[in-house]
């Protein structure tokens, strides 16, 4: 969702292939190149099957997973939840953990496709924030399936100096983004939800809106913003935004730190801002999960555990610059990050927001239908 992917979709789908009516995974990145025990059928082993999305761990915590646990990682990548979702679903390829979306856990929840984690053997469950485990019931009721791991907002990104060229304000508002000032200057996100929850909460409308009169508004919102849109894109909002090519975009907040970072290196005349606009918008969690036909379960247990002890979660912060929801390694970092709130926005001070529910197929297709509409008109 809101990850900074690499492009290994062939890449991945060909280890599939390879892995097939074996059960098992390869491919993708992995700390060795034999697979030829890959859902054997093996009560237990000393291998470990992770799904994860692109530039989303830092290689060396999985190399120091396995030289303290002697446990051999395959890492395999999917580029969206709707990539990763019919892989565990069909159940031919066996992975042990796995790093979905709030809504897509929730969807694996009530389809049966998870177990539940044995927190006896993720005892460092106790150094994730209450908060985030508060917020994991939106769609693990009873945390009982899924560990927290990254979380984030969805925002607006702005270029200060391109704005003033163009008489317009600082954008405070999702509605903002229908300014005919803005014309060819707007960066959208060249998804469904995200796009559509723009449209809804710009109307006082939840993002999880299945009313169908609220949905058509949506679509015709989207309908009439599209000739100020510059380009429906993903992970290129950050560096169109760099690059000084449009003045605003629908942005998610993990990429705040590497873009102050890049704007400070390369001494650029202009800043970039982001906000949280007034109408609420998107909190979101990724967790990881236990595939219920998983053969290594313990293993995946002990994954857990080792992402979420504090220096770990750390590191991986350090990489990926997306929120950490570990208290433990938050309190590692220093003071100028903590007080970062593009980056750790005080969530008990968020108005508005709502993490993206499972609505259903049915809805989903109209949801989708309606994206067609919005791409094609």
């Amino acid at each position: 969702m809101k990850k900074i992917v690499m492009m290994y979709g062939l890449a991945a789908a060909l280890s599939l292939c390879l892995a097939g009516c074996k059960g098992g995974a390869s491919g993708g990145q992995s700390s060795n190149s034999s697979t030829s025990d890959a859902g054997a059928g093996k009560e237990a082993s000393d291998e470990l099957y992770v799904y994860n999305w692109g530039e989303y761990i830092d290689e060396d915590v999985i190399t120091q997973f396995e030289e303290e646990t002697g446990i051999r990682v395959i890492y395999d990548l999917f580029e969206t939840n709707e990539e990763m979702y019919p892989i565990i679903e069909a159940g031919a390829v066996t992975y042990d953990v796995v790093c979905p979306s709030d809504y897509m856990i929730q969807k694996m929840v009530e389809n049966d496709l998870l177990a539940e984690v044995n927190f006896d053997n993720v005892p460092n469950i106790s150094q994730i924030d209450p908060a985030y485990m508060e917020m994991s019931t939106a769609f693990d009721p009873e945390n009982k399936y899924s560990v927290p791991y990254c979380w984030g907002t969805v925002g607006i990104l702005y270029n200060t100096k391109r704005l003033e060229e163009l008489d317009v304000a600082p954008p405070t508002k999702w509605a903002d983004l229908w300014d005919e000032k803005l014309s060819g200057e707007i960066l959208m996100q060249d998804s469904v939800r995200d796009a559509f929850m723009v449209a809804l909460k710009k109307d006082g409308f939840s993002m999880n809106s299945t009313d169908t009169g609220e949905l058509e508004q949506a679509r015709q919102a989207l309908v009439d913003q599209k000739p100020l849109v510059q380009a429906y894109v993903i992970d290129q909002v950050r560096d169109k935004m760099i690059g000084g090519e449009a003045a605003v975009g629908v942005i998610y907040s993990g990429e705040m730190l590497y873009i102050q970072e890049e704007v400070a290196n390369l001494g650029l005349d202009y800043t970039l801002e982001y906000v949280l606009p007034e109408e609420g918008t998107n909190l979101w969690l990724d967790c990881w999960v236990i595939p219920k036909n998983a053969k290594n379960k313990e293993n995946a247990e002990k994954w857990m555990d080792f992402l979420c002890r504090p220096e770990i979660a750390k590191a991986n912060f350090e990489y990926i610059t997306y929120p950490t929801p570990n208290k433990g390694a938050f309190d590692l970092l220093d003071e100028e990050l903590q007080n970062n709130k593009s980056v750790f926005p005080d969530i008990a001070s968020l108005v508005n927001c709502e993490v993206f529910r499972y609505l259903g197929d049915e809805v989903d297709s109209v949801y989708n239908d309606l994206w067609k509409e919005v791409k094609s008109n």
